[in-house]
């Protein structure tokens, strides 16, 4: 690959990880008014409108025929769906902390997972860069206080649910690799959009007919700062970073590409400082040069020996 072209790969994935770091502060935002399942059917309606409006305008070109939809259907299943339905039940038993720390892991399943599907191949230093991403996640979660207390079944469903959502992101990053030589960039993430738009709004539609609280369904909407961080979810942190992660995909390995995500905790933490006056503490700065460290690590080393 040309060194404009790989600079303009990284550029994307440096953006993706910014994208998704600062989007935990919108959910914060977000959950003072709705619950997690509404914020999802509202983060992917609002999706839905932006693919919309894209298809209208012509800003984007679609070919999903009966053959091609066999093909991206499973993967649009599998993420954003399952990702986020098994990472919303799972916050419902485990405690965040737990989660971030389950999280981090995806680079070592996608390592495996690539390895073993798609025949990549990583050095000793990439395989030790993309530990010390993870290391440098669970350090700071630990510093913060966090530690696994399974006590009871709840428990340990929470991280059984959890783990499930890491392995679907995993799956997902090495699965999609193949398909972007047939599909673009654009058609793919359109596809993971509308089947997140169907199957979130069908369960929290659902929930609130049995609860008998269709009702306050759409209250939230009156709220401005709401619409605000639903359309920054939508947009900019569901379709924008789908369609960022299909172009790195198609033009890096899926282990260097998901070392990433783990950078957007880089981004949480300095967006916490900027925009939320939070504290940063010293295991803070060591967290984030352990992460960063290993992101370059894991994408620059792989000619060493």
């Amino acid at each position: 690959m040309e060194k404009s072209n790989l600079k303009l790969v990284y550029l994307a994935a440096l953006t993706y990880a910014t994208i998704i770091g600062l989007s935990f502060m919108f959910v914060k935002i977000a959950l003072r008014s709705a619950n997690p399942l509404d914020i999802l059917a509202f983060r992917f309606s609002a999706s839905f409108l932006a693919v919309i409006i894209a298809i209208l305008f012509g800003w984007a070109k679609l070919n999903y025929s009966g053959d091609r939809l066999k093909k991206i259907l499973p993967l649009a299943v599998l993420y954003p769906l399952l990702f986020f339905a098994f990472q919303t039940f799972g916050l419902q038993y485990a405690d965040s902390s737990e989660a971030g720390i389950i999280q981090a892991s995806a680079p070592i399943f996608t390592l495996i997972l690539a390895t073993y599907i798609l025949q990549e191949r990583s050095n000793i230093w990439q395989k030790f860069s993309i530990l010390l991403t993870v290391f440098g996640v669970v350090y700071i979660i630990i510093m913060k206080g966090a530690f696994f207390n399974i006590t009871s079944i709840s428990d340990f469903k929470g991280i059984i649910f959890i783990l499930l959502s890491a392995l679907a992101f995993s799956g997902y990053s090495v699965m999609v690799r193949p398909l972007t030589k047939e599909f673009s960039s654009i058609e793919l993430a359109f596809m993971m959009v509308i089947i997140s738009f169907i199957g979130f709004n069908l369960i929290a539609i659902g929930q609130h007919l049995w609860a008998g609280t269709i009702s306050t369904f759409f209250s939230p909407l009156v709220n401005m700062e709401f619409l605000i961080a639903i359309l920054y979810l939508g947009v900019l942190s569901s379709l924008i970073t789908a369609v960022l992660t299909n172009y790195v995909l198609a033009n890096l390995e899926a282990s260097k590409m998901v070392v990433f995500a783990n950078l957007g905790t880089v981004i949480t933490i300095i967006a916490g400082v900027v925009f939320l006056k939070e504290q940063i503490f010293y295991y803070h700065i060591i967290g984030c040069i352990l992460i960063i460290g290993g992101v370059l690590g894991t994408n620059f080393l792989g000619d060493k020996g």
